[in-house]
């Protein structure tokens, strides 16, 4: 009697750990106050007033964890680092970048664990102006390999849904590749689609201006 007793007090005290271990730490902010502040640092980074960073201290809090409530899946264009274009210090965003911002089964995978283990209640899929690989799955020509295919086969579709004559095809292409993204994490990922429809986590799709520097929300 003793040992089971043991036995379900070890089961109760696992459970509750693993709960835990899920769990942010911080408290939920609705999807609107978190795009609000990425709203606020992007014009802080538009108008070359950023926040005052204190990178040693960030460094010393975050050693030994990190909930950050915003994930941003973005294209890897070096001009396009979302820390900076949001004014963001360490911790804040899990970032997921890779050309043409692919929601591959890693990046799929990676912006899970942003959501199951560390509490992240936003996903931002973010685009933009003058994308490459946009603009070269739109040429529709042959890439020089097959990981080159990998990238931009996914973009091909969005390339279909405009006029390739009509001056504004590449900045529709990059639109609505980010919207089909934002759609296939849904489509792709049961747990997203799980936290979505729970009320636990947001998708917001939106576009960035190389020239302003600017984002703005899609949808």
């Amino acid at each position: 009697m003793t040992r089971l007793f043991i036995h379900a007090v070890l089961a109760a005290v696992l459970a509750i750990a693993a709960v835990a271990q899920h769990a942010p730490s911080t408290p939920t902010v609705s999807a609107d106050k978190v795009w609000a502040d990425l709203a606020a640092g992007n014009q802080r980074y538009v108008t070359g007033k950023t926040a005052p960073q204190d990178f040693p201290a960030q460094r010393k809090a975050l050693a030994k964890t990190q909930h950050p409530k915003v994930a941003v899946l973005s294209c890897s264009d070096s001009r396009v680092p979302p820390e900076l274009v949001f004014d963001q210090g360490l911790g804040e965003l899990f970032v997921v970048r890779s050309a043409g911002q692919d929601d591959d089964a890693i990046a799929l995978g990676s912006l899970e664990y942003a959501v199951e283990h560390l509490g992240s209640s936003v996903i931002v899929v973010m685009g933009h102006q003058s994308c490459g690989a946009v603009t070269a799955a739109c040429a529709a020509g042959e890439s020089e390999s097959k990981n080159l295919d990998a990238v931009l086969n996914p973009i091909a579709i969005s390339c279909s849904k405009s006029d390739p004559k009509a001056p504004e095809h590449i900045d529709a292409a990059v639109r609505d590749h980010v919207h089909t993204v934002a759609q296939e994490l849904l489509s792709r990922s049961k747990l997203l689609k799980t936290a979505v429809d729970e009320g636990k986590l947001t998708i917001v799709e939106a576009y960035y201006s190389l020239e302003t520097g600017e984002v703005s929300k899609l949808r």
